[in-house]
């Protein structure tokens, strides 16, 4: 009975450390000494402290503030521009609003993903500068465009960055850079210690200081508003981009949560009642499986315009109206993902053997939708995935990675080869002249080959805790709930149970899933183990499981079950 997965035990917790959480749950402190050790780091993720909350400690936030409010002032037309993914419109959606309630004369931009491509780009600036446009203000974009920025500048438009991808070698002719990996801020540890903010983030934090500074001295025009009110489209953004939920993260998405289920704006409450969602329970596993998706497949298709006036409209008739569009929208970009996956699929396995690195070129390819390909293919062979939209002079392309291999960095090394790139350890864009595409793909398999040496490419399960399956109840799933929301950096917890008893095992779903019944000292559990249907009937007596502890409904019942991950024959006497 093979297994897919390493496993990755916990390890033993000191009772020096449980003597700190009388309190709780012995496996929630079994999780949190996996997770963050420090007593009171836990204990400060647990109580989802805010941590510093200034955002003026942020590099260039003072530049920013007043070169913004000089243009609200004056009356300069500012263009918020952003990126076509969530994170990017809910930062562009975020800024407009600040901007407009502070009485600024203001209009988005973001660009076509297909006929502009990621980020800034000379043309756009060109016809922002001739419209009028005197302070350019990027979100999730910018960091790694210093020509362009020179360009604005030479245009007479003053540009501020707020971006959180990795900052390149070039320095930026920008009135103020506000992201949390420049240099700068690595001096300001004590004070500013997080730097996992996303896009949409990074524009509250502005939105915030700008806020700030008005309660101080208000601007001509302006109207109240509370930093509250931005904190659903934080929540919709920072999930949706797999940003980690950990540290002021975690803090900012618990009241973004809040807010999106006890006073949602009307186009967000539109896209949940059209996503099948109860309103007031809304999850971040509703908004990553849900909602970022509807929000990201108008850029993937179509234009993100959509997604940004769903998010800004006042009107319950437009709402629904986009909401429906969106979701057809999505359908599309699931139907060509497949299609695209299976393409590259097949040319993958047409090798003899799996190279270390996907790379994968095809003029069929849609530029919307190579990024979530590469992902498929990275879940299913566990290897750093290149997928590129071959063009006739000029190709686009998405990497997706996995944790033993920084695939920006390896862009970084294939810099000359490129005419842009950016992003983060696992996830990564770049633009790339056609002629240069093998050349690339060779570096690439060479980077990954020296980096990828002797590291055996298996995905590894991260066990969080090992509990008896007779100790499992209620009471531990009411306990876990204190560990939401759950997320990228913050998983929901994985458990392990040891030496269970195999009751009952049957197919089910097209014979593509397996049901099972597992039992220890007469106590029964449920469980699903997706996509594992062929072990129906032939596994042993005894099993070693791991799963999430999950609720089901089913027919207005709602009951726990095991969700399980992988299952091995029972190590007896561990």
């Amino acid at each position: 009975m093979p297994t897919p997965y390493r496993w990755n035990l916990p390890p033993p917790v000191p009772d020096a450390y449980r003597a700190h959480f009388p309190d709780l749950h012995p496996v929630v402190v079994q999780i949190l000494y996996r997770r963050e050790k420090d007593p009171q780091e836990a204990r400060a993720f647990l109580e989802r402290r805010p941590g510093p909350d200034n955002p003026f400690a942020l590099p260039g936030m003072h530049r920013a503030v007043a070169r913004t409010r000089q243009a609200i002032r004056g009356k300069e037309p500012i263009v918020v521009y952003g990126d076509f993914d969530a994170d990017g419109v809910t930062a562009t959606a975020l800024l407009a609003i600040t901007l407009r309630a502070l009485g600024a004369n203001v209009r988005p931009y973001i660009p076509h993903r297909v006929e502009e491509g990621y980020g800034l780009n000379i043309r756009a600036i060109e016809e922002l500068a001739k419209a009028g446009a005197r302070l350019l203000v990027t979100v999730d974009c910018g960091i790694r465009f210093p020509r362009e920025i020179a360009y604005a500048r030479r245009r007479g438009v003053d540009v501020i960055v707020t971006d959180h991808h990795l900052v390149g070698t070039e320095p930026l002719e920008a009135v103020a850079v506000i992201n949390p990996h420049q240099e700068e801020c690595a001096a300001q540890a004590e004070i500013l210690p997080y730097k996992g903010l996303a896009g949409v983030g990074l524009a509250y934090k502005l939105a915030q200081a700008l806020l700030r500074a008005n309660r101080q001295v208000p601007l001509p025009g302006s109207v109240p508003l509370d930093e509250e009110e931005l904190l659903d489209l934080v929540a919709l953004g920072t999930v949706a981009d797999m940003a980690p939920l950990t540290g002021e993260n975690r803090y900012l998405v618990s009241r973004g949560l809040e807010r999106l289920n006890r006073a949602p704006r009307v186009g967000a409450e539109a896209l949940i009642r059209q996503s099948g969602l109860r309103p007031g329970q809304v999850d971040t596993g509703h908004i990553g499986f849900a909602l970022g998706p509807r929000l990201n497949a108008a850029g993937r298709i179509a234009h993100a315009e959509k997604a940004y006036r769903l998010l800004t409209t006042d009107s319950p008739e437009e709402a629904e109206r986009l909401a429906r569009e969106l979701d057809e929208l999505n359908q599309e970009r699931q139907r060509l993902t497949k299609e695209m996956q299976e393409r590259a699929r097949a040319v993958i396995l047409e090798q003899e053997t799996l190279p270390p690195l996907l790379f994968v070129a095809d003029s069929e390819f849609p530029a919307g939708v190579v990024g979530l390909v590469a992902s498929r293919l990275v879940d299913e062979f566990y290897r750093p995935a290149v997928i590129v939209e071959r063009g006739a002079e000029v190709s686009k392309g998405s990497a997706r990675s996995i944790p033993e291999f920084h695939i920006t960095r390896a862009l970084d090394e294939c810099a000359d080869l490129l005419l842009r790139h950016g992003g983060h350890a696992v996830a990564a864009g770049f633009t790339v002249p056609t002629r240069q595409l093998e050349p690339l793909k060779r570096r690439l398999l060479e980077i990954a080959a020296r980096e990828l040496e002797g590291v055996e490419l298996t995905p590894t399960l991260a066990i969080d805790a090992e509990v008896p399956l007779r100790e499992v109840n209620g009471a531990l799933w009411k306990a876990l709930q204190d560990l939401r929301p759950y997320g990228e950096g913050n998983p929901e917890p994985l458990l392990l149970s040891r030496n269970v008893r195999v009751e009952r095992q049957r197919p089910v779903g097209d014979g593509s899933h397996l049901k099972l019944t597992l039992s220890d000292r007469g106590i029964w559990w449920d469980g699903i183990a997706f996509r594992q249907g062929e072990w129906a009937g032939r596994l042993p007596e005894r099993v070693d499981v791991v799963y999430y502890l999950r609720e089901n409904e089913w027919n207005g019942e709602t009951r726990l079950q095991l969700e399980i991950q992988d299952l091995r024959p029972a190590e007896i006497g561990i």
